[in-house]
């Protein structure tokens, strides 16, 4: 039972009741986020190699 005390007081105060999302929720944003700016970057690539 402490334990579980001692692990819920790890964070601030303050911070307790915010909801923290998922790492793998964040891990798959960076990765698309990513993709989706190397598109926009080499938009003028890609299109030449269809054409």
């Amino acid at each position: 039972m402490s334990d579980e005390n001692n692990n819920e007081e790890l964070r601030p105060r303050k911070m307790r009741g915010v909801a923290f999302p998922k790492a793998k929720y964040g891990a798959i944003l960076a990765v698309i986020l990513i993709i989706v700016v190397n598109l926009i970057y080499y938009k003028d690539f890609l299109i030449s190699l269809f054409k």
